[in-house]
């Protein structure tokens, strides 16, 4: 299909594992090499290269660009919101000086193309909740955000001043089976699925009535790589682009689980998740995203709750 080489910073998370397997089947396994400071799943593992990398130290990602004629970079490599609040310099560096980091083997090396992750955290309290347009006020109240917020400001200065071809999609929650949350605030959306299947109930950290945007993976990573895919001169936005998937709240998500487990219960107990999440949008607008490159989701609740629950159910069996 194409010669070249791409690399996956942070290959064990929650979307860089299902991006890994996409990529090879797309480009072949050598030809995407996956990289985490820790080893990741046996699929990713067993599938293609793995490079046991942190992203922090700037001549190991050199020598690893340069060992394998790397040409694209997907770094998603972070620290989410619940956890980056509670450890907030770790965030800082890692969210920050992860991107210089990529972003200069563009400036100087021989990689084409980047891809690094926004999120709707870029958005704060003063940010109209209701349909969230692509140019809006951003106000973020928490270090992920503040992060997320400057390195969208960092990916387009480096397009405009150095002509890096760089990319991003600013998430909302992101909902699936194959891993495990990573200490977002969203995450009540993928635990509520293991809970219903193992004990029948499930706690929430979230009030039943805080809706937020949403996001099934395979609709995740499609959108991803559709973007990257995109003819260059396609793209008007160089910050992140907005993306929407479906909107619900913790008991409109209870409620299509019970479709499928009748005895299912959910309970209320809110925790410090509770501000970061009452600052987030409740949907969010995409026409951007859908004029410039044709995007568009797939999942509504219904397919997601019965995909999730299906996958799950083969898993813990």
């Amino acid at each position: 299909m194409t010669k070249d080489k791409i690399l996956i910073i942070g290959a064990s998370g929650q979307i860089g594992t299902e991006l890994v397997i996409k990529l090879r089947s797309m480009y072949g396994n050598i030809n995407v090499i996956a990289s985490d400071v820790k080893n990741a799943s046996d699929e990713v593992m067993k599938s293609g290269p793995y490079e046991v990398l942190d992203v922090m130290n700037e001549s190991r990602l050199h020598e690893v660009v340069k060992r394998h004629g790397i040409t694209q970079i997907y770094l998603l490599a972070a620290l989410l919101s619940a956890t980056a609040e509670k450890n907030m310099e770790l965030g800082w560096a890692l969210n920050m000086r992860s991107l210089s980091h990529v972003l200069d083997q563009a400036r100087f090396g021989n990689v084409k193309k980047v891809y690094w992750p926004s999120s709707i955290a870029v958005f704060g309290s003063t940010t109209p909740q209701i349909n969230t347009s692509q140019h809006t006020i951003m106000e973020p109240n928490t270090v992920y955000g503040i992060t997320k917020q400057a390195g969208e400001r960092w990916c387009e200065y480096y397009h405009q001043k150095f002509n890096i071809d760089v990319r991003s999609l600013r998430y909302p929650g992101l909902i699936s089976w194959k891993t495990h949350p990573g200490g977002g605030t969203t995450d009540y959306a993928v635990q509520i699925f293991h809970q219903a299947l193992k004990d029948g109930e499930y706690e929430s950290f979230l009030t039943e009535d805080t809706t937020l945007p949403m996001m099934y993976m395979p609709d995740a990573v499609r959108a991803t790589i559709e973007l990257m895919e995109a003819p260059s001169e396609n793209l008007k936005i160089r910050s992140s682009y907005n993306v929407a998937g479906i909107s619900f709240n913790p008991k409109e998500i209870s409620e299509a689980i019970k479709a499928y487990i009748p005895k299912f219960k959910i309970t209320y107990n809110t925790d410090e998740r509770q501000a970061i999440a009452n600052t987030w949008p409740k949907s969010i607008d995409d026409s951007e995203a859908q004029k410039d490159w044709g995007w568009k989701h797939h999942f509504d609740l219904d397919a997601l709750t019965k995909d999730m629950l299906l996958n799950l159910k083969n898993k813990y069996n």
